[in-house]
């Protein structure tokens, strides 16, 4: 006959704890019940801060609580990050940010001021296709003509990059290896600075979010040379693929992901998701956002991880082949 033992006072610690559990639980049910703070660790005007800033007012509405941006950029973004892997994790504080964040850090630097596991994510929101883009100082016409002006002059043209470890500065490492070219890297705090300094011919190239070419392809101001991803957009039906342009086997893109703190209650993780998904989805605002060069995701936590894992397996990679350090 099996023996017995009971714990004195078990019976009321498991009513404790099933009481927490459930006080957590409603909590996240009734969410949000203040502001919401979306950290950007981006300067506005830039991609993400494009993106989140014509969707915010949608999930203030959906959520009758302001929606409050705040962009802290610098750092290769780890000052914004570190905001909120250092806030309540109640779903009150956000950060909105790229692939940078969350892949090429810990790929490339072997100390950081915050863990990726210090993240909970929440949605992969978007992708987005990139562009070559050269001021219209500089002068080439096609990929073929910068490659040559390149090869010309070995590390006299600049181009610019939100950092050491952004995607901007990783997308141009790959193309300097797949064309035996060499460039001379200018980091800045955000891609809209980029693009100002290349609007204001005092930067030469850059390879980065379509959102920011553009606007300005119109006013003849800057000229996109090529598109990164396999298909060409039908923003800019001219502008051709890097393959077409005769950079073999080149394919890039920008990931956008919405992260609560690590700890953040999975209903409210679940709610966040839901109701910002049920936004982008929307015919118009996706319509709206699609003629910036995002391809609305909606993907929940999980496949937002999975896709993670994928991309940072490949970016690996081209970090590996391009032999980049940390600087």
């Amino acid at each position: 006959m099996p023996l017995n033992f009971r714990t004195p006072g078990l019976s009321s610690l498991a009513v404790a704890a099933a009481l927490v559990c459930g006080a957590h639980e409603s909590r996240a049910a009734d969410f949000p019940t203040k502001t919401v703070r979306i950290v950007i660790p981006f300067s506005a005007g830039g991609a993400p801060d494009v993106l989140l800033r014509i969707v915010a007012p949608h999930l203030s509405d959906k959520w009758k609580q302001p929606v409050v941006i705040e962009n802290r950029p610098g750092a290769n973004t780890n000052i914004g990050t570190v905001v909120v892997t250092k806030a309540e994790p109640d779903g009150h504080t956000l950060l909105f940010t790229t692939d940078g964040t969350f892949i090429f850090n810990p790929l490339i630097y072997s100390s950081m001021p915050y863990a990726v596991s210090e993240l909970a994510p929440i949605s992969l929101v978007a992708t987005a296709h990139h562009m070559l883009a050269v001021g219209t100082h500089v002068p080439a016409t096609t990929v073929a003509e910068f490659v040559a002006l390149a090869k010309s002059k070995p590390g006299a043209i600049n181009y610019g990059s939100t950092g050491p470890a952004s995607i901007q500065r990783l997308q141009m490492e790959y193309f300097m290896a797949l064309t035996g070219t060499q460039f001379t890297h200018v980091p800045f705090k955000g891609a809209n600075e980029t693009t100002m300094a290349m609007l204001a011919n005092q930067m030469d190239a850059t390879i980065t979010a379509s959102s920011n070419v553009l606007p300005h392809l119109p006013t003849g101001k800057l000229r996109a040379l090529a598109i990164t991803t396999v298909d060409r957009t039908p923003q800019a039906p001219d502008v051709p693929t890097m393959q077409e342009a005769g950079v073999k086997g080149y394919e890039t893109y920008s990931v956008f992901g919405l992260f609560a703190p690590a700890g953040t209650p999975a209903a409210a993780i679940k709610t966040i998701n839901d109701d910002l998904t049920e936004i982008i989805l929307r015919p118009d605002i996706k319509q709206t956002l699609a003629a910036r060069g995002f391809q609305m995701q909606g993907k929940p936590a999980d496949e937002f991880q999975k896709v993670i894992d994928r991309d940072t397996a490949k970016w690996r990679t081209v970090i590996t082949t391009a032999g980049i350090r940390e600087d």
